[in-house]
């Protein structure tokens, strides 16, 4: 980004700005999901998913993540199936009655 360019510097600002909105927003549905009775489980997913939206967010504009280079995503790839597939093997191993 040119920091004497003027209208790059309010691009900048209003995509920061409009991030923030959206996290604001993101916020305030999770605490209203969060009076709502789902279900135990659904409830915590609901949450999870806005959780995983609000850091994606932050991770992509605050952290500059979405500027970085290749090497940065396959990392971001590689630990993100790294814990699907924990996850997945806690749910199988649970599934199967094994209990931890």
């Amino acid at each position: 980004m040119d920091h004497s360019d003027p209208k790059e510097v309010q691009a900048f600002i209003r995509k920061s700005v409009i991030v923030f909105a959206l996290l604001l927003v993101l916020t305030v549905i999770t605490v209203a999901v969060s009076r709502v009775d789902l279900g135990g489980t659904m409830n915590i997913v609901v949450a999870l998913i806005i959780a995983c939206i609000k850091a994606s967010l932050v991770g992509a504009y605050f952290m500059h993540l979405i500027s970085e280079k290749q090497l940065i995503y396959s990392v971001l790839y590689l630990c993100a199936a790294f814990i699907v597939v924990m996850f997945g093997l806690i749910l199988f191993h649970n599934a199967n009655g094994i209990i931890l």
